[in-house]
């Protein structure tokens, strides 16, 4: 029977005990100001200019040319292969029963899925379920920061932007093929600029809830921390934590209705002579 050393054990405890210590920090509240919003609004509407003129005519030409049925498929192929993604934060935020399921769901949807265009693992009891690095810092503690926009990224915080380059280097297929190969024409990252245009894609249904919004920044950026919250709590955040979202910008409730009214009214007048 191998033995081993004291200190080697211990050695190979740490990590398993700093992952326990770091899944049991206290989440920090959410922040409701918007500090950089000079800077985002800029930014914010740089990306509407570029979504115009070249995204979503791309997406909406996609649509086009595919069913509802086809577009399905080719998203559950994509939520399928990152998998991965949920599965190593799963474990970062010492989740164990999560990450087993979600193992389980990969490997049902990948074979009998065949390659994830089809989701029986759902009908076996393994839901789908989303994390990620942002996700698992906030579990660890750590603060949100500062609402941010990026160009061509569009929302995130100061928190949730390390999301990107760890999940894509570490856990997410789609990158890590693409950083080990060079094919002609680039075609190592048309996967990744495939799946953008089927996220874009799936976004145009929901164009129509900006209608008569007063303020469409702070429609995404209020939309993107609500969703940020309910993912940090598996979908179930504490009452207040809501209330804190809930006064955004402590702004007068009623300052903000009457100019959603002044707005609705001016879109309805007819144009001057």
């Amino acid at each position: 029977m191998l033995r081993f050393a004291p200190t080697l054990r211990w050695k190979a405890l740490v990590p398993v005990l700093l992952v326990a210590a770091l899944a049991g920090c206290a989440v920090s509240k959410p922040r409701t100001d918007d500090p950089w919003e000079k800077f985002n609004r800029k930014v914010y509407s740089f990306n509407d200019k570029v979504d115009k003129a070249v995204i979503r005519p791309v997406a909406v030409g996609y649509r086009k040319v595919t069913s509802p049925n086809v577009r399905r498929l080719f998203s559950n192929f994509f939520a399928n292969i990152r998998m991965p993604i949920t599965i190593g934060n799963d474990l970062l935020q010492g989740e164990v029963k999560d990450a087993l399921k979600g193992s389980g769901r990969f490997a049902v949807n990948t074979t009998l899925g065949f390659l994830g265009f089809f989701d029986p693992a759902s009908k076996m009891r393994l839901p789908p379920h989303e994390t990620d690095f942002g996700v698992t810092l906030a579990k660890w503690g750590v603060g949100e920061g500062p609402y941010l926009v990026l160009p061509f990224v569009g929302s995130t915080t100061a928190r949730d932007i390390w999301r990107m380059p760890v999940d894509s280097y570490f856990f997410d297929p789609m990158s890590r093929y693409a950083r080990r190969h060079d094919h002609p024409y680039k075609q190592q990252h048309w996967p990744n600029m495939f799946y953008l245009v089927t996220l874009r894609a799936g976004g145009i249904d929901a164009e129509t809830l900006l209608d008569g919004t007063y303020d469409p920044y702070v429609f995404y950026r209020d939309a993107y921390r609500q969703r940020r919250l309910y993912l940090i709590y598996d979908g179930e955040p504490p009452l207040e934590a809501i209330q804190q979202m809930q006064g955004i910008d402590d702004e007068d409730v009623d300052d903000l209705l009457e100019q959603q009214r002044q707005y609705e009214k001016n879109r309805k007048q007819p144009p001057e002579p």
